[in-house]
C-alpha cells in the first residue's frame, strides 16, 4: 500500500511564501517521476511541478521563478517551496507519484495521489 500525505498549506498575503511537503509511505519506484499538481476553485486540475529520478525539474510557465520543487529520498518527502505567491496560486495543492511520463500537463499518468492541501493567497 502507497499513502501520500500533504502538509504546509495556509493562508498567505500576495508576496508570501509557503512550503509543502509530501510524506510517502510504502514502496515506489523511485525510477518513475513525482510532482505537484493544484486544482484552483471552479477549475480543472493544472500541473505545478514535475522531478524524475535524476533530479532533473520540470515546470508550468505560470510557476516558473516562483516554485522549487525537490525531493529527499532519505526521509522519503517531496517538496514544493513557492515564493512571491499571487492570489491565482489559490488553490488545492496535490501530490502525486508513479508516472512514466515527467511533465506537467501528464497529471492522468501519475498512479498514486495525495488528499491534497489547501493553499490561499490574499491580495
Amino acid at each position: 500500500q502507497v499513502a501520500l500525505v500533504e502538509s504546509g498549506g495556509g493562508s498567505v498575503q500576495d508576496g508570501g511564501s509557503l512550503r509543502l511537503s509530501c510524506a510517502v509511505f510504502g514502496s515506489i519506484y523511485r525510477t518513475y517521476c513525482m510532482g505537484w499538481f493544484r486544482r484552483p476553485p471552479g477549475r480543472g486540475r493544472e500541473g505545478v511541478a514535475i522531478i524524475d529520478s535524476h533530479g532533473t525539474t520540470y515546470y508550468a510557465d505560470s510557476v516558473k521563478g516562483r516554485f522549487t520543487i525537490s525531493q529527499d529520498n532519505a526521509k522519503s518527502t517531496l517538496y514544493l517551496q513557492m515564493s512571491s505567491l499571487k492570489p491565482e496560486d489559490t488553490a488545492m495543492y496535490y501530490c502525486a507519484a508513479m508516472s512514466p511520463i515527467c511533465r506537467p500537463n501528464y497529471g492522468s499518468t501519475f498512479r498514486f495521489w495525495g488528499q491534497g492541501t489547501q493553499v490561499t493567497v490574499s491580495s
